[in-house]
């Protein structure tokens, strides 16, 4: 059995359909619906499109028919672009939805916009404004001067969840970085020996594999090296594995290898992966790597498996090592995101009460 319970913000601009005119209420409920249509086309590009944004787009005609797409891998059409060839012809005086800003720009393929603009394409509802530099609202405009008319701001708040990743890297020119941890029921993520093999059960371990296909780059300790020997690759789902990164030195049998054995600050390593187009990075370290990036506040989502099992003392292994608060005051407190019962274990992702906290330097 799968259970979820989602705990979701309310965009503050949003008003009750019941609110609005009767025409007015028939335009919010179709574009809503036609932008539930371009996030689920975005769900497809998610495991392919890096460093790209996993955007979806949808063209609905006059009279209904729809033609949706998402991007392809670096250097294949855009998810407009999917969208508008599918139409063909039926694009001429349709409204095209695309949960991410259009790009204005050349790179290793065309503008959007021109594109857009060329098919006839009458309205163009927008999801969230780009935060890249390079577009941060000059596709809106330049759809504007041409005549197009557009909105912005539909299902926001899911496009910016969808999109957390990419929104993060690009506003601060670091990898989204999340934790994930498999725990007991009283804390524990491993036996007083050091094993940690198997917490969690079969599905709880196929969704790391999909954390992974996910992720550019996973992050472990030398120590989980020297007592799991981990290949972290992705395995049963669809994807290609990410970099992978070591804190400390691994012998070069280690099934871990090739991989980047880093040995500097986590800050400066955060910055090189930015540079290098790493969106996101999971970390599945132990102890003692997940205290080091949650105490310098570098952890941008907590993913933690909790099983029904129990160690039953104090000597096991915590889930962060060393020292926690001195008083409550200093409690540290995020938001629950999600929960979801995977097989007999449990998932729960929370997040930091601000995700653009002041970054570290």
């Amino acid at each position: 059995m799968v259970s979820r319970v989602s705990y979701a913000v309310r965009d503050p601009s949003f008003v009750d359909p019941a609110c609005r005119s009767t025409n007015e209420r028939d335009s919010i409920v179709n574009d809503l619906e036609a932008m539930r249509i371009a996030i689920s086309a975005a769900d497809r590009a998610r495991l392919i499109s890096r460093p790209n944004p996993w955007v979806g787009s949808v063209v609905v005609t006059s009279t209904g028919k729809t033609f949706d797409g998402s991007t392809s891998r670096v250097g294949g059409p855009h998810a407009e672009v999917q969208a508008l060839a599918s139409a063909g012809a039926d694009a001429a005086g349709a409204t095209i939805y695309t949960t991410l800003e259009p790009c204005d720009h050349t790179g290793r393929t065309g503008p959007c916009t021109q594109a857009i603009i060329d098919a006839g394409i009458k309205r163009v509802v927008v999801g969230i404004v780009d935060p890249d530099e390079k577009v941060s609202g000059r596709g809106i405009a330049r759809l504007r001067q041409a005549g197009v008319a557009v909105e912005v701001g539909v299902l926001a708040d899911q496009i910016d969840a969808q999109l957390a990743a990419y929104i993060h890297h690009r506003k601060t020119k670091r990898p989204f970085v999340v934790l994930k941890m498999a725990m007991t029921l009283d804390g524990r993520t491993a036996a007083p020996d050091g094993t940690s093999m198997w917490i969690t059960g079969d599905i709880a371990r196929k969704r790391v594999q999909v954390l992974r296909a996910q992720s550019d780059a996973v992050l472990v300790g030398a120590n989980t090296v020297r007592m799991d020997d981990p290949q972290l690759t992705v395995r049963d789902v669809d994807g290609d594995s990410p970099r992978r990164i070591v804190l400390g030195e691994v012998s070069p049998q280690a099934r871990v290898n090739p991989c980047t054995q880093w040995r500097g600050s986590l800050v400066d390593l955060l910055d090189e992966l930015g540079r290098q187009d790493v969106l996101q990075l999971l970390v599945e370290g132990g102890p003692t790597v997940a205290a080091a990036f949650h105490r310098e506040k570098l952890i941008n989502q907590y993913v933690l498996h909790l099983a029904p099992a129990i160690t039953g003392g104090n000597d096991s292994l915590p889930v962060f090592e060393g020292h926690g608060i001195a008083t409550m005051s200093e409690l540290w407190r995020g938001k629950f995101k999600s929960s979801e019962q995977l097989g007999d274990d449990l998932e729960i992702i929370f997040e930091p009460n601000s995700q653009l906290q002041e970054i570290p330097k």
